[in-house]
Parts: structure tokens; C-alpha cells; sequence
């Protein structure tokens, strides 16, 4: 009777574990994952899946959209995704994709979702300027090194190989649809509900050992947010945003250099440029862009100093262009895809800014003085005595009486005459007749 009772407690004492341990794992982490694959989103992954591999989350989602990014930081995600003790659902929201670098980590997760008029693909290594690598044994190199990289994930997801290289050789672009039908995801789904609806009983591999995901009735979904410093180095570090800060915060700073004395163009050109810089500090970057952003102000700067109607700024914005271009043609940046169109757009703006606020600028410098004792030339003023060259006598300026003499002849009491020089408190005027 003993030994009965004995093994009843023991299992009631299992049966309450497993129901604990249940209801334990019975929750999700859900982290989103916007723009440029870069050093921040590495580490925000990281930080997401170390901790809810501590609490014991039955899921990781994290709902993605990328343009691409850097190829080391993908790398780093992926090696989180692969090592998680947790299983990690990657999945495409509406109106978003997983161009370039973003295809890698679709299919590193343990299930790929998208969802409907989603896109997934184009993986094809480019420079910053868009332009496809140029065949050269170092872009062979790197092709190589790549898809290696995507047929070690796709295989240990039992995915379509042959497809998921293809977006890397052709660089091909699929809809959720056709990403399902050619077994590159494995679910499409248009919300968040749907998506752990659909992945509750599934099993999936993780490390060693398959895994049944099941949920309880009352599964609770849990935020991961970046902090507000967090997402300020992921918006700085989108290279099109880095470009933008620079450019245009040296431009400030120029502006204020060419008119001493104010603070605000300097205040925010000098904070553009810390953002600027933090945004490249995480990006790989060339000097030779920053060099040649620099200079094309410079050209359109002199140009409107010099007044050579617009020629030099013609040469100055095509320079200016080119330090986009080659801003971020440096090594790692092969999967960062940076429009054209928005460079030549950003570029044409600033130029027209330029041209605008370079016009007001000057036309403040050779603008009249108004104050002091320069700002008196010119003014008209009422004759109270007689005046001549040798003989002082009084007028009437601004409201005051002024000591004056006259520049040419005599002026009579009751007239009016101008201005003409200054000397002290002594006015020089001449007739306005």
C-alpha cells in the first residue's frame, strides 16, 4: 500500500512539473526587425534570443523587413537564429520584403512565413552604387562564399536549394505564393494570430532535437523593443539616412563658416554630422566619398561666391553625386542596396537648397548697413540752420539734432538735404535738390 501511494505522489508530482513546464513555455517573444541589416540589429537579435532562452519562450517571431545590409551583421543574425535553444519563426508583414541580406535570415529560421503581397529574394551581391559586382576573381569570391552560406541554411531547413541560390546567381524576387509553392517558406500568413495559429503542432529541429510547438489557450505574446538610443543608431545607420546627415551637415557648418556670428546653422550642422558619424561608424564607408562630397560643395560654393552664374555648381553636383556613389563602395558592403535615384534625388535637392539659402546668405552680406553710424548714409535729414563748407549749424536726423556742415555750397534753413559722410558726431550733407 505504501509503495502504491508512493508511486501515486510521484506521479501526481510529474503531472503538475509538466503542467507548469507547459504553461511556462507557453509564451512568445515577438521583435520586429525594420530597415538596414547592420551592427544594431545584430545585436538586438542577439539580445532577443538570449533572453527568451531565459524565460523559457516557446517562440521567437520576428517580423522582418529589410532592404538588405551589411554581409557580417547578416552572418551574426543568422548564427543567433542557428544557435537559439528557442524555435525562431522569421516572418515578412504586409507591404514588407526580405531583399538581399533579409533573404539569408528568412531562411535560417526554423519556419519562414510571409505574408500576402509580401516579397522574398534578390540576393544578388551589388556595390553601393546598385550596380551589379563586376566578374573578377575577388566577385567570385564572394558568390561562392555565399551561397554556400544560403545552401548550409536551406539544407538544414529541408527548403528548395536550387530556388534559394537562384536568388543569389539571378537574383529573382518571389511573392509569398510563389515562395510557398517552391518550398522556400513554409507558411503564408496575413497577421500575427493567424501566423501562431498556423505554427501551433508543428515540429521543428532545434539544435540536435525536433521540437512540438503547442500552445495553451491563453498563450501570451511578449514585445521586444529596441530602447529609444537603440533606435536612433538603427535609423543613423541606414546608409541613405548617413548619406543625408553628412551632406548635409557639412553644408551647414560651410554656411556658417562663410557668415560668423550666428549659431543655429552650426548648432545643427554639428549635430547632423555626430548623427552622420554614428550612422558610419556602423557602416563600412570610403574616404574618398566624404572627400568628394566636400569638394563638391566646396565648387558650388565658390561658384556663388564668385558669381559665375552656375557653371562651377554643374561640375559641383555631378562630384557631389559621386561622393553618394562611392561613400559606401568599401568591403562588407556588398549586399547594401542604396538607389540611385536617391542619391541623384537627395543630391539635386540639397544643390537647390544650397543655391537658395547661398542666395540669402549673400544677399544679407552685400545688403546695406542699417545701424550704427554707416547705417546714416543716405538717410534724408531737415536743414534747421544755415550750412556751408566752413560755417556748422543743425539738423534734424531720425528725430535728433546733429552738429553738420555742408559738402558743396550753402544750404538754407527750411531745406532738405542727404546725408553724405560721417565724422565723429559731425554730419557731412549734401542738397537733395
Amino acid at each position: 500500500m505504501k509503495k502504491f501511494l508512493c508511486v501515486l505522489i510521484f506521479i501526481m508530482c510529474l503531472s503538475v512539473s509538466a503542467e507548469q513546464k507547459a504553461h511556462a513555455r507557453s509564451t512568445i517573444t515577438l521583435a520586429e526587425l525594420n530597415g538596414t541589416v547592420g551592427v544594431q540589429m545584430e545585436e538586438f537579435v542577439r539580445e532577443v534570443v538570449k533572453d527568451s532562452e531565459l524565460n523559457g519562450d516557446s517562440l521567437i517571431i520576428f517580423q522582418l523587413d529589410t532592404p538588405g545590409g551589411l554581409v557580417e551583421a547578416m552572418r551574426g543574425i543568422v548564427q543567433s537564429i542557428l544557435a537559439s535553444k528557442v524555435p525562431v519563426a522569421v516572418w515578412i508583414p504586409s507591404g514588407g520584403r526580405a531583399a538581399s541580406a533579409g533573404a539569408f535570415i528568412v531562411q535560417s529560421a526554423h519556419i519562414a512565413a510571409m505574408s500576402p503581397g509580401t516579397n522574398i529574394g534578390a540576393a544578388h551581391p551589388v556595390v553601393a552604387s546598385g550596380e551589379d559586382i563586376k566578374d573578377n576573381d575577388m566577385s567570385k569570391k564572394i558568390m561562392n562564399d555565399l551561397k554556400a552560406q544560403m545552401r548550409s541554411v536551406v539544407q538544414l531547413r529541408g527548403r528548395n536549394q536550387e530556388i534559394a541560390e537562384k536568388m543569389i546567381e539571378e537574383s529573382i524576387s518571389l511573392t509569398a505564393t510563389e515562395a510557398l509553392k517552391g518550398k522556400v517558406i513554409d507558411i503564408i500568413a496575413g497577421d500575427i494570430n493567424s501566423l501562431i495559429k498556423a505554427i501551433s503542432g508543428r515540429r521543428v529541429k532545434v539544435g540536435s532535437q525536433f521540437v512540438k510547438i503547442n500552445f495553451d489557450d491563453e498563450v501570451k505574446v511578449t514585445r521586444a523593443e529596441m530602447s529609444f538610443s537603440e533606435k536612433i543608431i538603427q535609423f543613423v545607420s541606414d546608409p541613405q539616412i548617413a548619406y543625408l546627415l553628412i551632406s548635409g551637415g557639412i553644408m551647414a557648418i560651410f554656411f556658417e563658416i562663410i557668415t560668423p556670428g550666428g549659431f543655429i546653422l552650426g548648432t545643427v550642422g554639428g549635430l547632423m554630422l555626430v548623427l552622420g558619424s554614428i550612422g558610419l561608424k556602423m557602416l563600412p564607408f570610403n574616404w574618398a566619398g566624404i572627400v568628394l562630397i566636400i569638394a563638391g560643395i566646396i565648387v558650388m560654393a565658390i561658384d556663388l561666391i564668385a558669381g559665375t552664374m552656375g557653371v562651377l555648381t554643374l561640375v559641383g553636383l555631378p562630384v557631389f553625386c559621386l561622393g553618394g556613389i562611392f561613400l559606401f563602395r568599401a568591403p562588407g558592403g556588398e549586399m547594401l542596396q542604396i538607389s540611385m535615384s536617391f542619391i541623384i534625388g537627395i543630391a539635386i535637392a540639397l544643390g537647390i537648397c544650397f543655391i537658395f539659402v547661398a542666395y540669402l546668405v549673400l544677399k544679407g552680406m552685400r545688403r546695406k548697413v542699417s545701424t550704427g553710424n554707416q547705417g546714416m548714409l543716405g538717410l534724408k535729414v531737415e536743414i534747421i540752420s544755415d550750412l556751408s563748407e566752413t560755417e556748422f549749424g543743425q539738423v534734424m536726423c531720425h528725430g535728433e539734432i546733429w552738429r553738420a556742415k555742408s559738402s558743396e555750397g550753402e544750404i538754407k534753413a527750411g531745406n532738405f538735404g542727404v546725408v553724405k559722410a560721417i565724422d565723429g558726431m559731425t554730419l557731412t550733407i549734401k542738397s537733395s535738390s
